[in-house]
Order: structure tokens, then sequence, then C-alpha cells
């Protein structure tokens, strides 16, 4: 058993680390090839869904299929996927590695609001602390409560807040699909494949994205052999190993315990953001970062403790 929990700590930390790395090759695309942000998130959400499908394709194809009555489920889905992508590329693009994974985590308390609501899941006293704690971290993060920081960066500040909600509603999507006995790999790779259909129809229509440059190049990294080897590694390796590592690691690990392992993403991209882009987290930055993560961990741990108490015995 203990071999056992110790493989998979092993496989989940390896996981995070990966996942780690996201915002690191955005941010680097964004500046080293001016990749306009939601040509990036197309590209790496056709790059994840095209892997997927030769893996499919030459091991399990009967993965593939899937039932009519869910497409609609899983179009709407993708839909969730590509709003969520284009706003945290674009918050990558506009507040940094570091900052922009670090608001998106503040998801876990949207989270618990939203499934209170809709899945009618308990909002005991630990969560709305944890939600209060997440949203005073946000606005310590973003600089939202000085007014000079609307001024600089207000697209940067809305992005970045709007950010966590939207990878809120994709997390409750994934709470439907597993209600609904999609298999997560299955739901994963049509999820993809619908969420790169949107963003091609963002970055394909003329208007305000274009003129702010936010869309539009499809073809921006022209014949770079290195730019495309880059964005072809965010799509396979943090992305789809990262994820892939995770789901593993849940063969070994219960959900808390890993959920727990994978907030230390944030920590480890502002690390990896500060030795590689020379990226640095202020005072006030570092104490909303604390209060967010915080936020998160006791979710984690009161989502552990449900977990323990509505678990069957098992009388040997």
């Amino acid at each position: 058993m203990e071999t056992s929990f110790n493989r998979g700590y092993l496989i989940c930390f390896t996981g995070t680390v990966l996942w780690s790395f996201t915002a690191i090759f955005i941010r680097y695309l964004n500046d080293a090839y001016r990749m306009p942000p939601l040509v990036l998130a197309f590209w790496r959400d056709a790059l994840v869904f095209a892997g997927l499908a030769i893996v499919f394709l030459l091991f399990a194809p009967a993965r593939l299929n899937i039932s009519r009555g869910n497409m609609g489920f899983l179009l709407f889905y993708g839909l969730v996927l590509s709003v969520f992508n284009s706003l945290w590329t674009v918050s990558v693009a506009l507040n940094g590695a570091a900052v922009s994974t670090v608001l998106a985590y503040s998801s876990a308390a949207f989270t618990a609001v939203f499934a209170w609501q809709i899945f009618g899941e308990s909002l005991g006293l630990l969560k709305v602390l944890a939600v209060s704690l997440s949203m005073l971290g946000c606005v310590l993060v973003a600089g939202a409560y000085d007014p000079k920081a609307w001024v600089a960066n207000p697209l940067g500040i809305l992005t970045g807040l709007v950010s966590g909600l939207a990878f809120a509603a994709y997390s409750l999507m994934g709470k439907a699909a597993s209600r609904r006995g999609l298999p997560p790999w299955t739901a994963l790779l049509y999820t993809f494949m619908f969420a790169a259909s949107f963003l091609l129809i963002y970055n394909l229509a003329p208007g305000w994205l274009q003129s702010q440059d936010l869309s539009g190049d499809l073809l921006r990294l022209g014949a770079s052999a290195t730019g495309w080897g880059i964005l072809l590694a965010l799509a396979w390796v943090p992305t789809i190993g990262g994820y892939g590592l995770y789901t593993v690691s849940l063969n070994y690990l219960p959900a808390s315990v890993a959920n727990l392992i994978a907030t230390l993403e944030p920590a480890m991209t502002a690390v990896s953001a500060y030795l590689l882009l020379g990226e640095i987290l202020t005072s006030t930055q570092l104490f909303g970062s604390a209060f967010i993560l915080a936020g998160v961990v006791l979710i984690r741990l009161n989502e552990g403790r449900i977990a323990s108490v509505h678990r069957p015995v098992v009388l040997s």
C-alpha cells in the first residue's frame, strides 16, 4: 500500500511540474514571436486534439465512439473551454505567467459557489471563508485595489479576474460530464476538438479582437521550426502530459490528495517565471497569492473531510 501511495505521489507531482510550465511556454511564444494570444490558443487546442486523435486511432479506436445525445453537450463543453483558453492566454500575455496562473486558481472558490447553486452541494463556513480569501487574493494579485492599475492595464485586470470564473465553468462542465458517464479521455478529445473550432472562428472573424492584435494571423510562426516545435511541446508536454499523469495518479491516490498536490502549480510557475523569464511578484502579490492558495487548500481539505465521512464501511 505504501509503495502504491509513493508511486501515486511521484506521478501526481511530475504531472503538476509539467502543468506548471504551460504559462511559461505561452509567455515565451508571446514575447519571442509576438504570437497573438488567440492564435496561440487555437494552435494549442488543435494540436492537443490532433495528438489525442492519433493515439486513439492507433491504440484505442473504440474511445472515439460517442452517443449522438452527448454531442450537443460536448459542443457546449468545447465552447466553455474555448472561452477559458482565450481569456487565460490573453491574461498570460498581459499579466505574466505567474500572475495569470495564480488568478486562474481562484476558480476553486467560484466552483464551490456555483456547485452549491447548480448541483446543490453544501456551502458551509469553511467554504465561505475559502471564497472570501480567494476573492481578496484576486484583488491583491491583479492590483484591482489601485485605480491607477485600471488606467494602465484594464484589459489585463479584467481578463485575469474573469479567467478564474471561466475555469470554474469548465470545472463544472467536467463534473457534469462525469455524471453523464463520459470517459474523461474521450470527453477531453472532443472538447478540445470543438474548442479549436470555436477558436478558429474567433481568429477569422474581423473586428475588435484583430484590432487589439489578439487574433488574426494564424501563420505568425511562418517557417520557424523552433517556434512550431515549442508550440507542439506546449500542447503535448504540459497539456496532454500533465493531464495524463494527473489522471493516472488518481489510480493510486484519493482525489482530495491529488488536488492538494496540484495546488503547488502556481508556486512552481512563479519560480520558473522568475528563473526563466525574470518575472517578479511584488510583496502585495505574494500576499494575495497566499490568500488564494489558502482558499484552495481549505476547499480541498473540506472535500477530503466530506469524502471520508461518506465513504462506505467495508467489513472484512
